[in-house]
């Protein structure tokens, strides 16, 4: 094996003993270092030699300068003071697991591929280390040029001869013709040529380790690799005089290992270098020829002897033989002897530095010495990517001479001027600030208009030569020529526009000074037309595509387009950061941005759960070098160009934390720095940081607050800013976490001393927060903790500042790194355990992107915005909450049945006290089988709160209003289950009543029939002659019967009415009324005296708004009167109060009529009159079904029976059984069935094909308004909208009906109650006949009676069988018992196959539904109505859940004419949306106002508890346009007015998109 096999070899093994075999050549990407893992969290020990370049490089990352440590094991040895025990062999493998630092550093750069070796770099310029300018590769001689590797470092400095201007020169370090001095050393050397150098380039400054060298650690380690390799460094002047060493930047090589075996690296050196110093003792012979070799030493040779050790004399001998030949003069030659130290003789080395200065003539700058490398027979690093740099140049060429303002109209021209006129316009529609005298519906179609034009323009731009080469090279390339083509493009553009926007920037701050609001505009404009990077090109294929897509005609063009998404999501994996918000022109091409993402999103499996994390800040306070040092990213720091907006970057989580963090990615979020204070003045400075800080940090899981202490003014508005879009994404359910940074702390006692600060801070933040309150009117917010979970301990962090010492040539401070890395892992560790938020996947951030971006265009952040995941969390939650109720509803339902049947069959005998201690007794049980519910439904609502996958903490804010809306419904409950045991004690009594008169008289017909039944015995009669003597006897026994006497109902209601208003003082009004049967009969009218204000009295002369008001409450509280009278019962009182109730909650609703107390009184007088007559009819009729008379005339066929076969001794016990099934079991199974079927139907209708209309308010409203359309008739419209809740209950019941027409729906129902208490009933004849012990009852006659009653016992709770039927079905029955039970069970199955067929012919459902004393559509309709209130300017009924909730809101708003709005003096219906009127500059005036003109916009201040929010677009109230298009006439004439002037593009909306806008509102898809 060759020299060069062998050390190749030496290579190979090298790296797979560090662990880098499969990485050579070249192989190590950059982007596989971003991936968050475990290791990039906990920095662990290294414990083996494969973990030490992993280390190294995630430190490298870091900016920690302490990276170079890491290249040493972990592994402690104990002092052994007893040198026996040494094991030789242990000591040598010890010295084997030691690495030296460059050894690592060139198996990095040799394994690593161009980005990562210029990342590298770049990192290790930050740390003010040494880079490899000549790299070697196994064989020393085999060395490349590292021009690419250093290409991407730009270094700022200030020449002395720059220092009184305070100017400053920044260039990339590589193109800087600066001086540049080489060190190398000869084989017998014992200088520690690097430690010179160190201190050469330190002076005056802490001391620093730029090179290696065999003091620090790992430094004596045998390099293994490194021999041979040039380092390079610069040392750059301050242009602090008495700081600066030099006066002017020079360039420093280092060569690692002897000439001798490096001699081509020691050739180039000398041939490109300004002067080469040689450290040596002596010169043996090979070096003495290569030195008397070289060329031109005189001028560029530098001998610095160390006279040292016995042989000094010796050594200096052939020194001094060199020296003679190579005509050196003193001042070339430096000794060092004993009595100097390394600090004295690096100052005598500066001195000779700075003495050769005065003399250089010419300098070179790196790029240029490529030759000489070739020459030499070097490679060039840079020579592999001549192919992507021709690509770059070429469109570079493209420029030419034009300016870059020039360039990007011509050849940029998406986004140009049109975007930024479109983004305008775009805001406009929100805002609606300049309509002039149009009408704003109009406007907003001329905006809109204006909108497609400008995209019609934009999708007829031309692609341009430049653009076209970027998107080809994107596309055709492999990766790695991608990223080295973009790399060239990105350098490019940075030296091409450093110098205009150096002169623009200058320009800028002088103009500051003068405060010149108008120039200053224009020169920021400047900077930014004067920009130019990959970014522009990326924005533009992004805009080429957004604007192409809906237009592509050609499967050519659509091919070329359609794969650009998949193309940019590819970038986006591989560590590119993409430009979220567009900060020139403020806008978002929303298209672009989520058709890439979603690519991104198939790409990685649909696997896309994502943290988002972002930092806000003022501008130059760090940002960016905080995400770039905590994730070891790229984003631009000082590239020398003008950059705005928001950029993304995605970074992969690994493996063995997505669990714990619970996502797969990273979004890490940079941001242009707020609060600019150069552009402060500028008129939407603070508008445009606003939206700007609410869209990310409404983007965002974990914010960041970056606050540099020597910026505290700007930044108080910073946190101004923050706290205002904290405090709205409160509002909308988003909960970010805050954490604030401090930098530049640098006190090791800085944590205690910032106490006071951080409590100043919490005290700014709270007064931030009211004011940020009141401006969004959230007067109940005082704190910031109401906002946000803060600690002022655990949300604070203290960063020192981030460079040692004075720039340029300060490394980076390792405590700035270490800080960073404690506060991300703190950062994540916290994100692990206590996450609020779901994490998104990718299409789940895309609709939030889009409803945020879209909310923050407008003033009212908060009432505008609108997020279909909010709405679809919001709808999840209500659907459950309605299941929930509907599970207490019926639970208590249930219950209140059988506590209405106990009551019902409490013992006759016993007192009115008995009676109600048992009403009292159920009252309690009824309070804590409430109780129970509530509690369960609270938990239950508590559970929801805690499940993944559900969003919750999007309807984080609704918690409190559902545990309200329980709590509410729970009160509900119990006020009506208390109704109700009164309503059945008041039933019980009146039952009584009639039952106490039916048993005098059943006693005494009973006596009389004995009586004839005697005298008939003693004589013998036909059949005939005994029936005649039995209707005899009947006629006299019941000629006298009489019944209970009637109420006077009228009374009754009047004595309620009177009582409703016992406190209020207007009892004398009520006093003269005698009689309620006058009132009510004719039409009620209202007056001007039935409101107070003047406006209203003179509204009432040429508006009907009250009467029809007043017409519309008087109509459902007469359905409601009609609904309770066709119930079969008795008036009961609180039929009235629930009148009165139904009225006062009307009345309350009404915001649009400020009525007074005597329309009130006269409204609820009219009332009563109609309900007091009704419910007299319903009363006498009662009466007449219960009356004695009649119920004993029932039973007259059975006593002529029962006289019949005690007269002929004939066995009637089973027509005994039959009379008893018929009179006492009938009625009371078709009672139960009555019972039972209203939660039944409810039932059936939740859980069958229809239940979807009743999950939830919305769905019902999208349900019942596409049934409108599809219909498309005029008066259906009408009521819905004039008569909205009568229109509700007429739509259930409807539906109920159709439902139960459906398959005989309703007879099933009936037939499975009827089985159900028929089983009951048969299961309790089994029960009753059986005595104590398990025995049957004795069989006699006696037993029957027991036997009845313990059936009675058993059925309690299930049906109601009244005792004196009981008596009278039992009335001289001679059978025994047993015989009796086998003729009830044969009677039992009869009455099924008769009930069975009854139900099977009865086909009247609307007469069944309503006397159902449970109507399925009064619990339907509380299901889905809510609270009742309707829109102040279109009365669109309000879709929030629950009762009691705090906001209301709809989803589809309408034109105010069809609310019978109309202009004063044209009378003409109104066309205005109020989901555009609120955004807009208009004003309304009404009695909420007291008639003073209001701004729409600030209509909170009439109607807090209202949220209307914009359309989410301008076809969403299209349903609504279409009906005032279609019944435009019809309409008018209803309200009495002029037809709406109706926008000409309204007239051309189809029904199809009529329904499609109303899929959009209700998110239907």
């Amino acid at each position: 094996m060759n020299r060069e096999n062998q050390e190749l070899a030496g290579l190979l093994y090298f790296l797979t003993k560090l662990g880098l075999g499969e990485y050579y050549p070249n192989k190590l990407t950059l982007h596989s270092l971003f991936e968050i893992n475990k290791n990039s969290i906990d920095e662990k020990a290294v414990l083996s030699l494969e973990e030490i370049p992993w280390c190294f490089l995630r430190k490298l990352f870091k900016i920690n300068a302490e990276c170079r440590s890491c290249t040493q094991l972990s592994i402690r040895y104990e002092e052994n003071s007893d040198l026996s025990d040494l094991d030789l062999y242990t000591a040598e493998d010890s010295a084997d697991s030691k690495v030296n630092p460059l050894d690592v550093i060139v198996a990095l750069f040799l394994c690593a591929d161009s980005l990562l070796q210029q990342e590298m770099a770049l990192k290790m310029s930050l740390c003010q280390f040494s880079l490899p300018l000549l790299l070697p590769h196994g064989n020393k001689s085999q060395c490349a040029l590292m021009h690419w590797a250093l290409r991407d470092i730009v270094k700022e400095w200030c020449p002395h001869d720059l220092s009184e201007s305070k100017g400053f020169v920044e260039e990339n370090i590589i193109q800087a013709n600066i001086p540049f001095y080489s060190f190398v050393r000869l084989k017998n050397c014992s200088l520690p040529k690097s430690q010179f150098l160190n201190h050469l380039l330190s002076s005056g400054q802490q001391s620093c380790s730029i090179f290696t060298h065999r003091d620090v650690e790992g430094g004596a380690v045998k390099r293994q690799i490194a021999n041979g390799l040039v380092e390079v460094c610069w040392y750059l002047p301050s242009g602090g005089k008495t700081l600066d060493i030099f006066p002017e930047p020079i360039g420093f090589a280092n060569l690692r290992g002897d000439i001798r075996e490096s001699l081509t690296q020691f050739n180039f050196l000398f041939q490109v270098s300004t002067a080469t110093f040689v450290f040596l003792d002596r010169v043996d012979e090979e070096e003495h020829r290569i030195l008397t070799s070289l060329q031109d030493v005189k001028s560029k040779l530098f001998l610095v002897v160390n006279r040292n050790g016995e042989n000094a004399r010796q050594d200096m001998m052939s020194v001094k033989t060199l020296v003679g030949e190579l005509n050196l003069s003193n001042n070339r030659v430096k000794i060092k002897d004993s009595r100097q130290n390394v600090t004295e003789f690096s100052n005598r080395l500066c001195e000779a530095i700075k003495t050769s200065l005065l003399d250089v003539k010419s300098t070179i700058n790196i790029v240029n010495m490529f030759d000489e490398a070739i020459e030499l027979g070097l490679s060039v690093d840079e020579s592999k990517t001549d192919k992507q740099r021709e690509a770059a140049e070429e469109i570079m060429d493209d420029i030419g001479v034009r300016s870059i303002p020039h360039y990007k109209k011509q050849q940029l021209p998406l986004q140009g001027e049109n975007w930024k006129r479109l983004s305008q316009l775009e805001k406009e529609e929100c805002r609606l600030k300049k309509p002039g005298d149009s009408n704003l519906e109009e406007y907003k179609l001329q905006l809109h208009a204006e909108k497609e034009q400008i995209r019609k323009d934009q999708r007829k731009c031309k692609v341009y030569k430049g653009m076209k080469r970027f998107i080809q090279y994107l596309s055709s390339s492999d990766k790695e020529e991608r990223d080295v083509f973009l790399k060239w493009m990105k350098l490019k553009f940075n030296t091409h526009s450093r110098t205009k926007l150096f002169e623009l920037r200058n320009k800028f701050k002088e103009q500051c000074k003068n405060k010149d609001v108008k120039l200053i505009a224009e020169l920021d404009q400047a900077l930014v037309d004067s920009s130019l990077g990959i970014e522009h090109y990326m924005r533009e294929m992004g805009l080429i595509y957004e604007f192409s897509t809906d237009s592509i005609s050609s499967p050519i063009a659509a091919d070329k387009i359609s794969h650009l998404p998949a193309l940019a999501a590819e970038m986006l994996l591989d560590g590119y950061p993409l430009e979220l918000l567009d900060g020139d022109a403020s806008n978002i091409p929303e298209r672009w941005v989520t058709d890439v993402l979603m690519e991104l999103h198939k790409k990685v499996g649909q696997k896309s759960r994502l943290l988002v994390l972002t930092v806000l800040g003022v501008q130059s306070s760090g940002k960016s070098t905080l995400l770039n040092t905590m994730f070891g990213v790229q984003f631009p720091v000082s590239s020398g160009r003008c950059t705005r907006g928001a950029f993304m970057l995605f970074l992969k989580v690994g493996e063995d934390l997505k669990s714990e963090l619970n996502c797969d990615f990273i979004v890490v979020i940079d941001t242009e720095g707020l609060k600019a204070p150069d552009l402060a003045q500028l008129e939407d400075s603070y508008e445009h940081d606003n939206q700007l800080a609410t869209f990310v940090i409404g983007l965002s899981d974990v914010t960041i607050i970056n606050i540099a202490m020597e910026n505290a003014n700007e930044m108080k508005d910073v946190l101004q800013i923050a706290v205002h879009a904290f405090l709205r994404m409160k509002e909308i359910g988003k909960k970010p976490v805050c954490h604030f940074v401090h930098q530049n702390v640098s006190s090791v006692s800085a944590h205690t001393k910032t106490m006071t600060e951080r409590k100043h801070l919490l005290d700014q933040l709270n007064e931030m927060t009211q004011i940020a309150a009141e401006m969004e009117r959230k007067p109940a917010i005082k704190e910031f903790t109401d906002v946000l979970d803060y600690d002022m301990e655990k949300n604070n962090w203290n960063i020192p500042g981030l460079w040692h010492g004075t720039p340029p040539m300060a490394p980076v401070n390792t405590g700035y790194s270490e800080a960073v890395a404690h506060f991300k892992k703190n950062l994540l560790q916290t994100m692990m355990s206590e996450r609020s938020n779901e994490p998104s996947q990718i299409p789940e951030f895309l609709v939030w992107m889009t409803s945020l971006w879209k909310a923050v265009k407008y003033e009212n952040f908060i009432f505008s915005f609108r997020n279909t995941l909010v709405a679809h969390a919001y709808d999840s939650l209500w659907k459950e909450f309605n299941q929930w109720e509907w599970e207490f509803r019926k639970e208590i339902l249930t219950w209140q049945t059988a506590a209405e049947l106990e009551i019902l069959n409490a013992d006759n005998e016993s007192e009115l006290e008995t009676w109600n201690r048992l009403v009292g007794k159920k009252k309690l049980e009824a309070t804590q089988k409430i109780v129970d519910q509530e509690t369960i439904m609270k938990e239950k609502l508590c559970d929801y709160y805690k499940r993944r996958g559900k969003r919750v903490n999007l309807i984080e804010k609704y918690k409190a209003e559902f545990s309200t809306s329980i709590r509410s419904l729970a009160n509900e409950i119990k006020h009506s289950v208390y109704a109700k045991l009164d309503c059945a004690l008041e039933l019980k009594i009146t039952l009584k009543q009639t039952q106490d008169i039916q048993r005098q008289y059943r006693n005494v017909i009973e006596k009389r029939v004995m009586k004839l039944l005697g005298d008939c015995n003693e004589s013998t009669l036909t059949d005939e002659e005994l029936t005649q003597e039995f209707e005899k006897m009947w006629a006299e026994a019941t000629v006298n019967v009489g019944g209970v006497k009637e109420r006077d109902i009228a009374a009754c209601v009047l004595k309620q009415l009177r009582k409703s208003f016992s406190n209020r003082n207007v009892n004398e009004e009520l006093q003269n009324i005698r009689d309620l049967n006058e009132f009510g009969r004719c039409p009620f009218k209202t007056t001007r005296d039935h409101v107070d204000s003047f406006l209203g009295k003179v509204q009432h002369l040429w508006t009907e708004d009250l009467q029809i008001f007043a017409n519309s409450v008087i109509k459902s509280c007469t359905q409601f009167v009609l609904d309770k009278v066709k119930t079969n019962g008795d008036y009961q009182e609180s039929f009235t109060k629930e009148l009165l109730e139904t009225i006062d909650k009307a009345l309350e609703k009404d915001d649009h009529n400020k009525t007074n107390t005597l329309f009130e009184i006269d409204l609820k007088i009219h009332m009563c009159g109609i309900a007091s007559r009704e419910f007299l009819k319903m009363h006498r009729k009662f009466l007449t079904e219960n009356n004695p008379h009649s119920q004993l005339k029932k039973y007259k066929s059975q006593y002529r029976s029962d006289f019949l076969d005690l007269y002929r001794k004939k066995d009637h016990c089973q027509r005994k059984a039959n009379d008893f099934v018929q009179f006492c079991i009938k009625p009371a199974v078709k009672e139960y069935i009555g019972r039972s079927l209203g939660v039944d139907i409810v039932d059936e209708i939740l859980t069958s094909s229809h239940s979807a209309k009743f999950s939830s308010r919305s769905f019902f409203q999208y349900n019942i308004q596409k049934e409108l359309l599809q219909k498309d008739d005029f008066n259906s419209f009408l009521k819905y909208i004039d008569q909205y809740e009568m229109y509700v209950k007429d739509w259930i019941f409807q539906h109920i009906q159709e439902k139960m027409a459906e398959d005989k729906t309703l007879c099933k129902l009936k037939n499975n109650i009827l089985h159900i208490i028929l089983n009951k009933i048969t299961r309790s004849i089994e029960w009753a006949s059986k005595d104590q012990g398990d025995v049957l009852l004795p069989d006699d006659k006696e037993n029957i009676t027991k036997l009845i009653s313990n059936m009675r016992t058993f059925l309690i709770k299930d049906i109601s069988i009244s005792e004196e039927s009981v008596k009278t079905t039992l009335f001289q029955i001679q059978s025994k018992c047993h015989q009796f039970i086998n003729c009830l069970k044969t009677s039992i199955n009869e009455l099924k196959d008769e009930l069975e067929e009854e139900i099977s012919n009865s086909d009247n459902i609307t007469e069944t539904l309503n006397q159902l004393p449970i109507k399925p559509q009064d619990e339907l309709f509380k299901r889905v109505f809510g609270c009742g209130k309707q829109c102040p300017f279109c009365f669109a009924p309000c879709e929030a859940g629950g009762t009691e909730h705090k906001e209301h809101h709809t989803a589809i708003h309408r034109p105010q004419g069809l609310g019978s709005f109309h202009r004063h003096k044209s009378r003409k219906l109104v066309t205005a949306l109020c989901t555009t009127d609120v955004y807009s500059e208009k004003n309304f005036r009404n009695s909420k106002t007291g008639n003073k003109w209001h701004p729409y916009k600030d209509y909170i201040k009439y109607y807090q508890d209202w949220i209307i929010p914009p359309d989410p677009t301008i076809e969403a109230s299209d349903y609504w346009k279409y009906v005032l298009v279609q019944y435009n006439m019809r309409f008018a004439q209803e309200y009495k007015a002029e037809p709406a002037d109706v926008p000409e593009a309204w007239r051309t909306i189809t029904k199809q998109q009529a329904l499609k806008g109303l899929q959009d509102a209700f998110n239907m898809k």
